[in-house]
């Protein structure tokens, strides 16, 4: 018995050695396999949730049971604003420069308004009539002072006074335009819309890029000596439809409208050119007549309001509105919601000059929340306004933040008309004549 136990032992011992080793390899690659597998159905539910095709698949049990992934939300960017980059790029002595537009001596560019433009880098020139000489002569003028202003790094307003009727600052070669009166009698807006792109294209001719119209002052004083004809009439109404309609006409030739002379030269019985008109109006009266074609312009996004040299004591006692914080700041810039530029008429005029010093009244109108300081006739005056706000920034009196303000909504101006000193005078003179001679057959057939 020993014996053949021991034989079947050495018979059977090999046989089950090798059974014994392969059923362990089995089972060592299943085990394997079991613990791939939910590895598996995972990275197949992470490449399904980012898109990623790897070439495996995993059924729906598996995919539901697998939590879902999260996005990844990325921040938003805040877009561009190429005013800022802009304004961020400028020194105090630019920005300060920028809210200066100032007048010009003879017809051609002399040594003192270059060095002003070098030195004050100012953001604007006004032509006036004793500037124009020939349309070819003026449109020369014009593109000198551009090619003196491309040291600076911002363009240059050039603008001018071009309504219409007794204010005209054309050349005789150039076809007259008539008074805002004469085409209010017609009560037809598409002629004012018309008129304001004749009118374009006259300031055009020379180079300019800015005009001081339409007039929205609604003449309801038959004694005043300032405004007359140069208002479309006595209604609200009429005075804000044509008015409106004429501005529409300025841009759509590319050219800046300036509104004026807010809160309206209608009801004066003074030159402010000479004295300070002074106009007993309470807030209510005002909004009733005066106030009317200003908030329809501001309605329409008008790009510049000027603001007149006109004491109204019912709402401001000490200053008149082109210094005023009460019409400027809580009334223009509060209760009408303007942002756009505010102009002042020139600080040069008696109403002011007789009254205030320029020092003065620049700082009052910074602070009551002017953006663009008119000074005409005087390079002198253009350097006191420079001097007076660099003083008053480096002393603390007016914060660069209230300068900033102001300089953005300049640029932001000159971006959107996309303004270029490298514009030049442009149009065709023949044409334009014929086509302002043929307006005039439409206003006198009314």
């Amino acid at each position: 018995m020993y014996n053949y136990r021991y034989n079947l032992n050495n018979k059977w011992r090999k046989p089950l050695y090798m059974m014994c080793l392969l059923l362990g390899i089995v089972l060592l690659l299943s085990a394997c396999g079991q613990a791939q597998k939910p590895s598996s159905a995972t990275d197949s539910n992470i490449d399904s949730n980012t898109g990623s095709n790897t070439g495996q698949s995993s059924s729906p049990s598996e995919q539901n049971t697998t939590p879902p992934q999260e996005e990844v939300q990325e921040e938003p960017q805040e877009e561009a604003d190429p005013v800022q980059d802009q304004l961020s790029s400028l020194t105090l002595e630019e920005k300060i420069g920028q809210m200066i537009l100032a007048g010009v001596q003879g017809t051609t560019l002399d040594a003192q308004a270059k060095q002003m433009i070098m030195d004050q880098k100012v953001g604007g020139i006004i032509f006036y009539a004793n500037n124009v000489t020939t349309l070819e002569g003026t449109a020369k003028f014009v593109q000198s002072i551009k090619e003196t202003n491309q040291s600076n790094p911002v363009p240059i307003f050039m603008s001018v006074d071009q309504e219409g009727g007794k204010v005209s600052r054309m050349p005789e070669t150039v076809e007259s335009i008539p008074s805002n009166k004469k085409i209010g009698q017609t009560n037809d807006s598409a002629l004012a819309e018309t008129m304001g792109e004749l009118l374009a294209r006259q300031v055009q001719l020379v180079g300019f890029n800015v005009d001081f119209a339409p007039v929205l002052d609604v003449n309801s004083n038959p004694k005043n000596p300032v405004i007359g004809d140069r208002s479309f009439g006595s209604s609200a109404e009429l005075v804000s439809r044509m008015g409106i309609a004429e501005m529409k006409g300025f841009r759509s030739e590319g050219i800046i409208p300036v509104v004026k002379h807010f809160p309206g030269h209608g009801d004066t019985s003074v030159d402010s050119h000479l004295d300070l008109p002074v106009v007993n109006k309470t807030e209510k009266q005002l909004a009733e007549l005066e106030w009317i074609p200003f908030q329809a312009a501001v309605k329409e996004q008008v790009e510049a309001v000027m603001v007149a040299h006109i004491l109204f004591p019912k709402l401001d006692p000490d200053h008149p509105a082109s210094l005023s914080d009460v019409i400027i700041g809580e009334h223009l810039r509060g209760k009408f919601k303007y942002d756009g530029v505010v102009i002042t008429d020139d600080l040069s005029m008696g109403a002011i000059a007789k009254n205030f010093k320029l020092d003065q009244a620049a700082l009052a109108t910074v602070k009551a929340g002017s953006d663009v300081l008119l000074v005409a006739h005087s390079y002198e005056s253009a350097k006191t306004i420079f001097d007076t706000l660099m003083g008053a920034v480096k002393s603390g009196e007016i914060s660069e933040s209230r300068i900033d303000e102001s300089v953005y909504r300049i640029l932001a101006l000159k971006q959107q008309y996309k303004l270029s000193d490298d514009q030049k005078a442009s149009g065709d003179l023949k044409q334009l004549n014929a086509d302002i001679l043929d307006w005039r057959k439409q206003i006198n057939a009314q």
